[in-house]
């Protein structure tokens, strides 16, 4: 009965369900952790000014940028069947040894600017190392149709994880939460011995003539920025990236400026409510039409839909500058890159090989990432603050950013499928 249902509702088949659910709990508890951790990080940030926190942000990018080095390097010399489980139970003591110098360090200052920090990095990491896993494990046909169904599970995390500060924070105070998500991210660790396994039992996609036991990637640790930087594909994806970050920070800050005239109970309601209308639409969005809509649509027009989506609602905006114009796109933008956008992005990387994969592809979700972040952040505070732009000029200028992006998405899109034919081909010879 079960099978029968999923199979209505998905495209899974039988032989898939076992790892499908693994990997759906997987990035469940992952983004348990990280909507625990969030919001003590975000409480932090009241304390400081806005230069505080975008000096904050420009170091974030840097350190991001060192800790995928870093991460390349681990990539090249630890065994592959540990290569994934080491990264997230580095992260679990990482937050254990935080958990200690906060009951232990009586200025704080400094603590809670590096927590800050930290868990940006965390933020995006730990689910770019997630995605990479996922491309390893399933083909590229798998992808395609369970990606989205996976990524539900990330937006069923993302709904339940609030729930823990907002109900325990007052009774065990914030710090205790802390300790909290670190044992959670223990948790993954046996998910994903046990999806390796499966791996080679039941889903059949294992390298040719290679011990999974004592395989390791090798090579250059730094090859994943020389590839960023020399494989057009690569580097089409990043720019990808690079514009959505931009359209991201244009409507935060619109967000921003048309929340500030409201109290901060107030403004906390009505993001608080964002967060669970995206979550709710992402779910049912992903669960039952994603994989349908990159099949009738293609992976080009796939990821060009929500650039179209949200250039019209920024101009739209920028000629009626109102909150519940903003609102209106807010939602859509999320829940459709959540739903629609993430999981497209992440078929793109079936498309390469395992270094590429595990190497190229954190430079790409973290460091082109947090660059796009920095980067637009201080070009939209030179448009309001220096040349004093109002929201209609940045409204249009976001709508052209968006124009932009959907072409870059289209062209991406026909390289990806450029590469999958030719893949075929070779397959065929």
């Amino acid at each position: 009965m079960i099978e029968k249902l999923l199979k209505r509702a998905t495209e899974i088949e039988a032989h898939e369900i076992k790892s499908t659910t693994l990997s759906f709990l997987f990035v469940f508890v992952l983004m348990i952790a990280y909507y625990i951790l969030r919001p003590v990080r975000d409480a932090m940030a009241s304390d400081w000014s806005d230069s505080e926190v975008s000096q904050l942000w420009t170091l974030n990018f840097f350190i991001s940028t060192g800790v995928v080095a870093l991460y390349g390097i681990a990539v090249s010399r630890i065994k592959f069947k540990l290569l994934v489980p080491s990264v997230y139970m580095f992260f679990a003591v990482s937050f254990v040894l935080f958990y200690v110098f906060m009951k232990t360090v009586s200025d704080r200052i400094l603590i809670d600017k590096s927590f800050y920090i930290w868990i940006s990095v965390f933020g995006m990491f730990h689910l770019s190392v997630f995605w990479s896993f996922m491309s390893d494990l399933f083909n590229k046909d798998q992808a395609r149709r369970l990606f989205a169904t996976i990524a539900t599970g990330a937006s069923a995390g993302a709904l339940i994880g609030p729930l823990v500060p907002a109900l325990f924070a007052g009774i065990s105070g914030t710090d205790s939460l802390v300790l909290v998500a670190s044992v959670l991210l223990i948790i993954p660790v046996p998910i994903i011995l046990h999806l390796s396994k499966l791996k080679e039992r039941e889903l059949k996609h294992l390298d040719a003539n290679i011990d999974i036991s004592k395989f390791k990637i090798g090579g250059n640790p730094f090859a994943g920025f020389k590839a960023f930087i020399t494989n057009p594909y690569l580097l089409a994806i990043g720019i990808f990236i690079l514009l959505y970050t931009m359209i991201s920070t244009f409507v935060y800050f619109e967000q921003k400026n048309l929340l500030s005239e409201y109290d901060r109970a107030t403004r906390t309601q009505i993001l608080g409510s964002i967060d669970w209308i995206v979550n709710v639409l992402t779910f049912c969005i992903a669960f039952f039409a994603t994989s349908r809509i990159v099949k009738k649509l293609g992976m080009g027009y796939t990821l060009a839909l929500m650039p179209l989506i949200i250039c019209i609602g920024l101009l739209v905006l920028a000629f009626a500058p109102i909150l519940l114009v903003l609102l209106a796109l807010q939602v859509s933008r999320r829940a459709g890159n959540y739903a629609i956008t993430k999981p497209g992005r992440e078929m793109l990387f079936t498309e390469v090989d395992k270094e590429t994969r595990f190497k190229a592809k954190p430079v790409i979700d973290v460091v082109v990432y947090r660059g796009g972040d920095t980067l637009t952040a201080w070009i939209f505070t030179g448009l309001t603050e220096g040349i004093g732009l109002g929201l209609t000029a940045v409204g249009i200028i976001g709508a052209t950013v968006a124009a932009i992006w959907g072409g870059v998405a289209i062209y991406v899109g026909k390289l990806y499928n450029r590469k999958k034919s030719e893949d075929n081909s070779i397959n065929s010879f």
